[in-house]
């Protein structure tokens, strides 16, 4: 490296020269000692490294701490390695394969005669504990390809032999030890196993594929979470213990909503009460987007895969979508039946754009027709593989709030304005006020011209800025045909869910020749805005279910009032109850069964009705019910006419 010098720009701002090849540690400790002693990695041009990895370029480097957020990935793969570690120690024969960071923790795979279980835990994480706390450092290494295959077969490691056999050529074997113990891994590492910290647990065991072909060896997957200090570990814990209350494939089988079956993976079977809050939702979607001035419109589940081809989907798309041969069937002399070779395939659609560029395109459209607003519940089918599915949340057949809006360029500032506005009012009705806003911008690989870009990002940027919407930049983020809003909710007990988004499009109208006569007379393409708020109504349905624990606010819940007999005295009462309730357009259900009230309060309180009207004999005489709400123990009695009134007031949708 001789004398030549690199210059590091630093996170205030100000430039350092360094001789090539300074760590990350010299780095630190040229600053102040105190930093040295508290670094436990390096970003380098914003890429997480060893404290101990040369840099031999100008860069711009920050110094990593434990204690920041960027530290939580490696503390993460750390306590990944310490796992690997500990079980192996524990269970010698035992192979280790691969064991990545994930959100808010790790896992990792093992080759074991015996699958794990969580009743081995306890013993797994004191030796961690033993482990972390002997503090062997972690040391990287590069070995030959050969060399690295024949130590890892002479230890029995078959699954990392075969890893390095399937390595590009070019690419350097690293491998890491932390004391005696030896691994194959990319890195980066800490300084030492110490700094993993005892803030970790293990959570749970399940079935994997070895790399994830089903054909393969089953594995069995470790699960764990890993944090900075004890009290970010029980946050989350605690966090866990009431996603599980509130897990909406649990609370569906108890409200009797939907179920999922093996024999049609990824689509649900909406039950009459779930649906119910689908009708209900839909509705007020369907409402918002009329008075907003969108057509709504129906497009075909079945395309020819020309319109894909012609959209570009076919090429990008093509593996994650359902395809049938396109056959028609002969008849030949005689009667008999036969089918030709396709001609063509078809494809159910996994998105709406292409389709809604088709009717764009019947008639000639004028600049006066613009902005054009199509919006469709439209059904798609994405195949999904079949270990993402989850409930509701990750479906192969799903139902979007979909939208394109056909503009003019002078138009997206005004376009994208309504949007957020929309959006934003539609998130309060629906009970998420507390959201984050991305504005995703070009990548380097795109279509059109800078100045087109230009236009599109400033248009995003002047419409969150002109209604005060703060947002953060994720530059290089956004589709390939032009950026996008990105709006991010958070529920009730702080989990973030993307939903809304908003996408310029230059890319698809060009390609699918979609145009409008200018008022010059000219050809012009239209931008084409593809907008979504909800995303998929049904993972939506699940996030409303879990953000609210099932106690679904008044207007979704899909019985609204029970009215429930003490006594079989009151049944005749309790039916012009029922009648009078649904007369006001309330969703009411009557339970006259001979068993105790106290019995049928528990029971529609797991099944999460929001109110029940209790009556008896004296509150038919009286004519009088007997209110009890969800969670409440008090029962207000109050005449029947303006109770069932008010409760028609309280259950009206919010638009």
């Amino acid at each position: 490296m001789g004398d030549k010098n690199v210059n590091i720009t630093l996170p205030d701002g100000s430039v350092r020269s360094y001789r090539a090849g300074v760590t990350g540690l010299e780095i630190a400790d040229s600053i102040a000692k105190s930093l040295a002693k508290a670094a436990v990695g390096v970003s380098v041009d914003g890429q997480l490294c060893d404290l101990s990895l040369p840099i031999c370029k100008d860069a711009k480097v920050a110094i990593i701490r434990r204690q920041d957020d960027a530290a939580l990935e490696m503390i993460r793969h750390d306590a990944a390695h310490v796992l690997a570690e500990a079980v192996q120690g524990l269970f010698p024969g035992t192979q280790v394969t691969i064991g990545p960071t994930i959100e808010n923790g790790f896992y990792y795979d093992f080759a074991r005669n015996e699958p794990f279980s969580t009743e081995d835990f306890a013993a797994i994480e004191k030796e961690m504990r033993r482990i972390v706390e002997r503090g062997a450092p972690f040391t990287r290494e590069v070995w030959g390809r050969d060399e690295a295959i024949k130590f890892f077969k002479n230890k029995g490691e078959n699954y990392k032999a075969e890893l390095i056999q399937d390595l590009p050529v070019t690419e350097e074997i690293k491998i890491y030890k932390q004391g005696e113990w030896t691994d194959l891994c990319r890195g980066p590492h800490m300084p030492t196993t110490k700094h993993v910290g005892n803030a970790f647990k293990l959570l749970k065991v399940a079935g994997a594929y070895w790399r994830g072909d089903h054909n393969k060896a089953q594995l069995t997957r470790i699960y764990g979470t890993a944090w900075r200090d004890e009290k970010e570990l029980q946050q989350y814990l605690t966090m866990l213990e009431e996603a599980e209350k509130r897990d909406h494939r649990k609370l569906g089988k108890e409200m009797d909503l939907f179920h999922l079956q093996e024999e049609a993976q990824g689509s649900v079977f909406w039950h009459e009460k779930g649906y119910t809050i689908w009708l209900a939702l839909e509705g007020y979607m369907r409402r918002r987007l009329l008075d907003a001035d969108y057509k709504e419109v129906k497009t075909p589940q079945l395309m020819d895969s020309r319109f894909w081809e012609a959209s570009g989907h076919w090429g990008k798309y093509r593996e994650n979508m359902f395809v049938v041969p396109d056959v028609v069937p002969n008849t030949e002399e005689g009667g008999k039946v036969f089918k030709e070779e396709p001609k063509s395939f078809l494809a159910l659609k996994p998105m709406n754009c292409p389709a809604h560029v088709q009717i764009f395109k019947q008639g000639i459209k004028s600049y006066r027709d613009l902005p054009l607003r199509l919006a469709e519940f439209g059904c798609c089918h994405r195949n999904e593989p079949h270990g993402a599915l989850h409930g509701l949340m990750r479906v192969r057949q799903f139902t979007q709030d979909d939208a394109h809006i056909f503009c003019r360029d002078s138009q997206i500032l005004d376009e994208s304005i309504r949007f957020c506005k929309l959006t934003e009012e539609i998130y309060k009705d629906l009970g998420f006020e507390s959201y984050t806003i991305r504005l995703e911008t070009r990548p380097e690989k795109r279509v059109g011209s800078d100045e087109l870009w230009d236009k599109a990002e400033n248009g995003l940027k002047e419409a969150l800025d002109k209604l005060g919407m703060k947002y953060t930049l994720a530059p290089g983020d956004g589709a390939f045909y032009g950026p996008k809003l990105a709006f991010i909710i958070k529920d009730a007990i702080g989990r973030e869910w993307g939903c809304a988004t908003l996408q310029l499009d230059f890319n698809l109208p060009e390609r699918l020749d979609a145009h409008y006569t200018a008022e010059d007379g000219s050809r012009q393409r239209p931008v084409m805005l593809h907008r979504a708020i909800l995303g998929s109504i049904e993972r939506f349905i699940g996030i409303l279910i879990e953000n609210y624990a099932g106690k679904l606010p008044l207007w979704l819940a899909p019985v609204q009032c029970v009215v429930a007999t003490i006594t079989s005295e009151a049944d005749s009462y309790a039916d012009q109850v029922v009648e009078q309730l649904k007369a006001l357009g309330l969703r009411a259900e009557i339970d006259k069964r001979n068993e105790k009230i106290n019995y049928k309060v528990r029971e529609h309180s797991l099944a999460k009705v929001p109110v029940m009207f209790v009556v008896g004999a004296r509150e038919a005489a009286e004519q009088t019910v007997a209110i009890r709400r969800l969670g409440s123990q008090d029962q207000n009695v109050q005449p029947l006419k303006s109770a069932a009134e008010s409760l028609a007031g309280e259950a009206k949708s919010p638009y």
